[in-house]
Protein backbone atom coordinates (compact mmCIF):
# COMPACT_ATOMS: atom_id res chain seq x y z
CA UNK A 1 0.00 0.00 0.00
CA UNK A 2 1.34 3.49 -1.13
CA UNK A 3 0.85 6.30 1.32
CA UNK A 4 0.90 9.43 0.57
CA UNK A 5 1.10 12.35 2.83
CA UNK A 6 0.04 15.89 1.55
CA UNK A 7 -2.06 18.70 1.42
CA UNK A 8 -5.06 19.84 -0.68
CA UNK A 9 -3.48 22.86 -1.98
CA UNK A 10 -0.33 22.02 -2.13
CA UNK A 11 1.12 21.73 -5.84
CA UNK A 12 3.62 19.51 -4.80
CA UNK A 13 1.17 16.83 -3.24
CA UNK A 14 -0.82 17.74 -6.59
CA UNK A 15 2.25 16.24 -8.16
CA UNK A 16 2.26 13.71 -6.95
CA UNK A 17 -1.29 12.97 -6.93
CA UNK A 18 -1.50 13.52 -10.84
CA UNK A 19 1.21 10.69 -11.11
CA UNK A 20 -0.38 8.69 -9.31
CA UNK A 21 -3.57 8.60 -10.88
CA UNK A 22 -1.77 8.34 -14.40
CA UNK A 23 -0.10 5.38 -13.31
CA UNK A 24 -3.52 3.84 -11.84
CA UNK A 25 -2.34 3.43 -8.15
CA UNK A 26 -4.38 2.96 -5.44
CA UNK A 27 -2.83 4.74 -2.90
CA UNK A 28 -3.94 5.86 0.62
CA UNK A 29 -4.23 10.32 1.68
CA UNK A 30 -2.87 11.30 4.87
CA UNK A 31 -3.98 14.92 5.12
CA UNK A 32 -1.25 17.01 6.43
CA UNK A 33 -3.14 21.29 7.00
CA UNK A 34 -0.17 23.33 6.30
CA UNK A 35 -2.01 26.12 7.98
CA UNK A 36 -3.98 24.74 10.95
CA UNK A 37 -2.62 24.22 14.27
CA UNK A 38 0.18 26.38 13.77
CA UNK A 39 1.44 24.24 10.46
CA UNK A 40 0.91 20.76 11.34
CA UNK A 41 3.99 19.35 9.32
CA UNK A 42 6.04 21.16 12.44
CA UNK A 43 4.30 18.96 14.93
CA UNK A 44 6.58 16.30 16.27
CA UNK A 45 5.20 13.30 14.93
CA UNK A 46 5.07 14.74 11.58
CA UNK A 47 8.91 15.72 11.67
CA UNK A 48 9.83 12.35 13.03
CA UNK A 49 8.66 11.06 9.70
CA UNK A 50 10.07 14.00 7.64
CA UNK A 51 12.54 16.25 9.06
CA UNK A 52 12.41 18.58 6.22
CA UNK A 53 8.59 19.59 7.26
CA UNK A 54 7.32 19.76 3.91
CA UNK A 55 4.55 17.73 1.90
CA UNK A 56 4.14 15.59 0.10
CA UNK A 57 5.75 12.32 1.74
CA UNK A 58 4.89 8.78 0.23
CA UNK A 59 5.78 5.80 2.01
CA UNK A 60 5.74 2.65 0.42
CA UNK A 61 4.74 0.18 3.01
CA UNK A 62 5.44 -3.05 0.73
CA UNK A 63 9.22 -1.60 0.33
CA UNK A 64 10.09 -1.81 3.79
CA UNK A 65 7.90 1.31 5.07
CA UNK A 66 10.53 3.38 2.29
CA UNK A 67 9.75 7.15 2.89
CA UNK A 68 10.16 9.33 -0.04
CA UNK A 69 10.31 13.41 0.41
CA UNK A 70 9.84 16.10 -2.18
CA UNK A 71 7.42 15.33 -4.88
CA UNK A 72 10.09 14.90 -8.16
CA UNK A 73 11.76 12.33 -6.10
CA UNK A 74 8.51 10.31 -5.97
CA UNK A 75 7.88 10.96 -9.33
CA UNK A 76 11.02 9.53 -10.30
CA UNK A 77 10.76 6.25 -7.78
CA UNK A 78 7.19 5.69 -9.26
CA UNK A 79 8.71 5.54 -12.52
CA UNK A 80 10.97 2.99 -10.88
CA UNK A 81 9.08 0.76 -9.11
CA UNK A 82 6.03 0.96 -11.44
CA UNK A 83 7.57 1.52 -15.21
CA UNK A 84 4.23 1.02 -16.86
CA UNK A 85 2.87 3.47 -18.07
CA UNK A 86 6.02 5.34 -18.12
CA UNK A 87 5.70 9.13 -17.10
CA UNK A 88 8.59 10.17 -19.12
CA UNK A 89 9.55 10.20 -23.13
CA UNK A 90 12.67 6.76 -23.89
CA UNK A 91 14.35 9.09 -26.10
CA UNK A 92 17.46 10.54 -24.10
CA UNK A 93 16.64 14.22 -25.32
CA UNK A 94 13.11 14.33 -24.66
CA UNK A 95 13.45 13.01 -21.83
CA UNK A 96 16.24 15.50 -20.92
CA UNK A 97 13.80 18.29 -22.09
CA UNK A 98 11.04 17.47 -20.23
CA UNK A 99 13.28 16.98 -16.89
CA UNK A 100 14.67 20.35 -17.60
CA UNK A 101 11.26 22.30 -17.88
CA UNK A 102 10.16 20.11 -14.82
CA UNK A 103 13.12 21.22 -12.68
CA UNK A 104 12.32 25.14 -13.72
CA UNK A 105 8.86 24.80 -12.54
CA UNK A 106 9.71 22.61 -9.36
CA UNK A 107 12.72 24.39 -8.14
CA UNK A 108 13.50 27.88 -9.82
CA UNK A 109 9.19 28.78 -10.23
CA UNK A 110 7.47 27.10 -7.55
CA UNK A 111 9.97 27.58 -4.04
CA UNK A 112 9.46 31.77 -4.93
CA UNK A 113 5.84 31.61 -4.55
CA UNK A 114 5.19 28.39 -1.78
CA UNK A 115 3.34 28.53 1.10
CA UNK A 116 6.08 29.22 3.36
CA UNK A 117 7.67 32.28 1.70
CA UNK A 118 4.33 33.84 1.29
CA UNK A 119 3.61 33.54 5.08
CA UNK A 120 7.58 34.65 5.36
CA UNK A 121 7.33 38.10 3.26
CA UNK A 122 4.15 38.56 4.87
CA UNK A 123 4.59 37.73 8.95
CA UNK A 124 8.34 38.77 9.67
CA UNK A 125 8.47 41.15 6.74
CA UNK A 126 5.44 42.90 6.92
CA UNK A 127 4.85 43.57 3.46
CA UNK A 128 0.95 44.03 2.42
CA UNK A 129 -1.20 41.73 0.76
CA UNK A 130 -0.93 43.60 -2.86
CA UNK A 131 2.82 44.02 -2.52
CA UNK A 132 3.09 39.72 -1.73
CA UNK A 133 0.62 39.50 -4.67
CA UNK A 134 2.80 41.14 -6.95
CA UNK A 135 5.66 38.85 -5.80
CA UNK A 136 3.99 35.70 -6.62
CA UNK A 137 3.08 36.84 -9.94
CA UNK A 138 6.26 38.71 -10.68
CA UNK A 139 8.06 35.13 -10.61
CA UNK A 140 5.62 33.35 -11.65
CA UNK A 141 5.00 35.04 -15.18
CA UNK A 142 8.56 35.46 -15.59
CA UNK A 143 8.91 31.13 -15.29
CA UNK A 144 6.12 30.74 -17.62
CA UNK A 145 7.44 33.15 -20.16
CA UNK A 146 10.58 30.32 -19.97
CA UNK A 147 8.35 27.30 -19.91
CA UNK A 148 5.95 28.83 -22.97
CA UNK A 149 9.15 28.91 -24.86
CA UNK A 150 10.44 25.73 -23.68
CA UNK A 151 7.45 23.75 -25.02
CA UNK A 152 8.10 24.49 -28.47
CA UNK A 153 10.20 21.63 -28.68
CA UNK A 154 6.81 19.39 -28.61
CA UNK A 155 5.05 20.81 -31.58
CA UNK A 156 1.85 20.85 -29.94
CA UNK A 157 1.77 17.77 -28.56
CA UNK A 158 2.15 16.41 -24.77
CA UNK A 159 5.54 15.45 -23.35
CA UNK A 160 4.77 11.81 -24.31
CA UNK A 161 2.80 12.41 -27.74
CA UNK A 162 -0.52 11.58 -26.75
CA UNK A 163 -0.02 11.13 -23.49
CA UNK A 164 0.45 13.26 -20.37
CA UNK A 165 3.25 12.47 -17.94
CA UNK A 166 6.25 13.77 -15.88
CA UNK A 167 5.95 17.49 -17.35
CA UNK A 168 2.18 17.93 -17.24
CA UNK A 169 2.08 16.64 -13.53
CA UNK A 170 4.46 19.67 -12.97
CA UNK A 171 2.80 22.30 -14.95
CA UNK A 172 -0.89 21.73 -14.58
CA UNK A 173 -0.66 22.37 -10.49
CA UNK A 174 1.57 25.72 -10.81
CA UNK A 175 -0.88 27.19 -13.54
CA UNK A 176 -3.66 26.23 -11.37
CA UNK A 177 -1.95 28.52 -8.63
CA UNK A 178 -1.08 31.18 -10.80
CA UNK A 179 -4.78 31.35 -11.97
CA UNK A 180 -5.78 31.49 -8.30
CA UNK A 181 -3.41 34.41 -7.63
CA UNK A 182 -4.90 36.44 -11.13
CA UNK A 183 -1.95 35.94 -12.98
CA UNK A 184 -2.24 37.20 -16.43
CA UNK A 185 -2.04 33.55 -18.73
CA UNK A 186 -2.64 35.07 -22.05
CA UNK A 187 0.72 35.15 -23.11
CA UNK A 188 1.60 31.39 -22.79
CA UNK A 189 -0.90 29.37 -25.57
CA UNK A 190 1.17 26.75 -25.75
CA UNK A 191 0.80 26.51 -21.90
CA UNK A 192 -3.12 26.60 -22.23
CA UNK A 193 -3.41 24.41 -24.38
CA UNK A 194 -1.53 21.60 -22.71
CA UNK A 195 -3.15 22.46 -19.51
CA UNK A 196 -6.76 22.52 -21.43
CA UNK A 197 -6.15 18.83 -22.81
CA UNK A 198 -5.23 17.63 -19.47
CA UNK A 199 -8.04 19.11 -17.28
CA UNK A 200 -9.77 16.90 -19.54
CA UNK A 201 -8.04 13.80 -18.07
CA UNK A 202 -9.40 11.39 -14.81
CA UNK A 203 -6.27 11.21 -13.75
CA UNK A 204 -6.26 15.60 -13.95
CA UNK A 205 -9.91 15.60 -13.06
CA UNK A 206 -9.20 12.88 -9.50
CA UNK A 207 -6.30 15.12 -8.35
CA UNK A 208 -7.86 18.39 -8.39
CA UNK A 209 -7.12 19.71 -5.28
CA UNK A 210 -11.46 21.24 -4.38
CA UNK A 211 -12.35 16.94 -5.04
CA UNK A 212 -9.78 16.27 -2.35
CA UNK A 213 -10.93 14.75 1.23
CA UNK A 214 -9.37 17.37 3.15
CA UNK A 215 -10.33 20.45 0.87
CA UNK A 216 -11.63 23.24 2.92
Amino acid sequence: MLKLYGYWRSSAAYRVRIALNLKGLAYRQVPVHLVKDGGQQRAADYRALNPQQLVPLLVDEVNGGARIAQSLAILEYLDEIFPVPPLLPVDPVARAQVRALALHIACDVHPLNNLRVLQYLSGELGIDEEAKNRWYRHWVEQGLAAVEQGLAVFDGALSLGQRPGYLEACLVPQVYNARRFACDLHAYPRILEMVARCETLEAFRNAAPEVQPDAQ
